[in-house]
């Protein structure tokens, strides 16, 4: 038992010192793996560090030689600014030194004329003197032919010297008037020129007679239907003529209203696409295409008006501008002669220094009164300056409107303009279909027919054949028989002749008494 109890004290510090051993033996070879993982770790940062070394390197050598590039080509541009500057510079010393020359020559020729001044001056010193020296010669001969008194041959002379200024202040002014004016034709030739070739627009001539295709002529005697009743119901309704005759494939729609006219046209056409023809369609479509009619007419005058760049027209006057589409002027359209007109207005009014949007806007009105004319009584100068009145344009408008056929004094310069530009646009080679020969023979009708009346002596076709001045002998005919007078002429051109809007019928009588004092 004690040896057992030796053994364990004894094998207790021995197990403890192997322990220890142990322990120690462990501890190295960890501190040995340790070292080793260090040294790993720190070979692994060394290269990682050599890598971000040359990286760095890399980089800041890109960047050097991106920002040397930057810094060259900034040098090489201020190079070229500096290059620049210098040319322009040249130039500028060029042109100062042209400029000192000129200024040498206009003081050299400056100089010259101050010594040609001086010289003049002293030519009218000198005849100054001499017209004195004259005027006392002058003086004392007639006090001495005369033997008047001092004061009264100063009065005879400066009536004489006043009678010779006025003389000649008149012969100043009619030159001068007579350049003026010849200054102004020239101007305004010009102005024509311009306006003309700033604005070419080309016509073509319309007819006022609508012709309507049909398939077959056995559509003939569907439109004529039963007893005629379809074609009497159409014209009813249409308030136009509609013409079937033996002519194939074709039926003529006629009236003196252009967009009735129109309407009636397609509303035919739409009925023979249909095919149903018969008193209740003929009633339906031809309403129904007088409601589309109505808002192409309003769409066409908004066209018209934006093409003319002309705002804030009242509806009505946009529906009377539309109706002009449908309306011709010796075969002109007058809607497009309106543009026109408005365009060549508007260009001359900004040549003279005047408002071109005015301008635009009464080139663009002053042919409205022809949508209306036949609904209200006077010629469409007269119908037009109402209309635009009554819908808020201004004086300048209505006024130009009115008086662009010189029916009254045109007091408003764009009155003026409106007249020449509507004078261009009629007399544009194309424009109008009447012949020279066509023309001059409608005068000499109006003027021949009213030379036939008894008590007639003279009678003239003036404003294009817009209105006939009859002189009447006050001998034959009082004044209740040239008023009466003035209404036959009238009625006999309605009954007898041809001729486009209205024609004005003037007839003059004056009493002349004449002596001779013997």
């Amino acid at each position: 038992m004690e040896r057992l109890l030796i053994g364990g004290l004894i094998g207790l510090p021995l197990g403890a010192l192997g322990a220890w051993g142990a322990w120690l033996v462990a501890a190295r070879r960890r501190d040995e793996a340790a070292r080793g993982l260090a040294e790993g770790i720190l070979d692994e940062a060394r290269r990682e560090a050599d890598a971000l070394r040359r990286q760095a390197e890399l980089d800041a050598r890109e960047e050097a030689l991106a920002l040397r590039r930057s810094l060259e080509a900034e040098v090489e541009e201020s190079r070229r600014e500096i290059r620049d500057q210098e040319r322009r510079l040249e130039k500028r010393g060029d042109l100062l030194d042209e400029r000192l020359d000129l200024l040498n020559k206009k003081e050299a020729e400056l100089n010259d004329a101050r010594r040609q001044h001086a010289g003049r001056e002293s030519e009218v010193a000198a005849t100054r003197q001499e017209l004195a020296r004259l005027e006392a010669r002058r003086m004392e001969e007639l006090q001495r032919v005369g033997g008047m008194s001092v004061e009264e041959a100063r009065r005879l002379l400066l009536e004489q010297v006043e009678r010779d200024l006025r003389a000649e202040a008149g012969e100043r002014i009619i030159r001068h008037e007579a350049q003026v004016r010849e200054t102004c034709r020239e101007r305004a030739r010009e102005i024509l020129a311009v306006a003309i070739q700033r604005f070419a627009a080309g016509h073509t001539a319309e007819v006022t007679v609508s012709t309507v295709d049909i398939p077959n002529d056995e559509m003939k005697g569907r439109i004529i239907g039963r007893e005629g009743r379809n074609i009497r119901t159409f014209e009813k309704a249409t308030g136009v003529d509609v013409i079937v005759d033996d002519t194939p494939g074709v039926v003529i729609v006629t009236g003196f209203d252009s967009v009735r006219r129109e309407v009636a046209k397609l509303a035919l056409e739409r009925l023979i696409q249909d095919g149903r023809i018969h008193p209740a369609r003929i009633e339906e479509i031809v309403q129904d295409v007088r409601a589309e009619m109505d808002q192409h007419i309003r769409t066409l005058g908004r066209d018209a008006a934006r093409e003319a760049d002309v705002d804030g027209l009242h509806e009505k006057i946009l529906d009377y501008l539309g109706k002009l589409k449908f309306r011709t002027s010796y075969s002109q359209n007058v809607l497009r002669h309106s543009i026109e007109v408005a365009f060549l207005t508007g260009m001359m009014a900004e040549e003279i220094g005047l408002d071109g949007a005015l301008g635009r806007r009464c080139g663009l009105l002053h042919d409205l009164g022809k949508a209306a004319d036949h609904e209200m009584e006077g010629g469409h100068p007269a119908v037009g300056a109402e209309l635009l009145r009554r819908h808020g344009e201004g004086k300048e408008v209505t006024h130009a409107a009115l008086g662009h056929h010189d029916d009254l004094r045109a007091d408003a310069p764009y009155t003026v303009l409106v007249a020449a530009a509507d004078a261009v646009s009629a007399s544009r080679p194309g424009a109008r279909r009447e012949t020279l020969e066509k023309y001059v023979r409608r005068l000499e009708e109006l003027e021949s027919l009213a030379l036939g009346f008894p008590g007639v002596e003279q009678a003239y076709a003036i404003q294009a054949g817009r209105e006939v001045r009859v002189m009447v002998d006050s001998q034959q005919l009082d004044d209740a028989s040239a008023a009466a007078l003035c209404r036959e002429v009238a009625r006999a051109i309605q009954a007898q002749l041809t001729y486009p809007g209205e024609v004005k019928v003037t007839v003059l009588r004056e009493t002349r008494s004449v002596e001779y004092a013997r």
